[in-house]
């Protein structure tokens, strides 16, 4: 398969394998952008190593470097496995 895009987020190597350990990505009950995304809005992405997932949680889990001082963003993350 030929990948075009340099973003892309998926990895040549890494197409084939199979992907058993998640980060579920949601909001919280009552956060406003609810009225955005809806209220079941959830983001789930998949690695092939509970290592490699751990490293993305904390990297997911850490406060941007990019949000203003007077942002807080909210986000519930949730490790999982299927």
């Amino acid at each position: 398969m030929n990948y075009c895009h340099q973003h892309n987020l998926v990895e040549p190597q890494k197409a084939g394998m199979e992907k058993k350990y998640g980060i579920r990505i949601s909001l919280p009950s009552g956060d406003t952008f609810q009225r955005l995304l809806g209220d079941d809005w959830q983001r789930v992405r998949w690695y092939a190593t509970e290592a490699e997932r751990d490293r993305a949680y904390d990297d997911i889990a850490q406060r941007h470097m990019y949000y203003r001082r007077t942002d807080t963003p909210t986000q519930v993350l949730e490790k999982i496995i299927r």
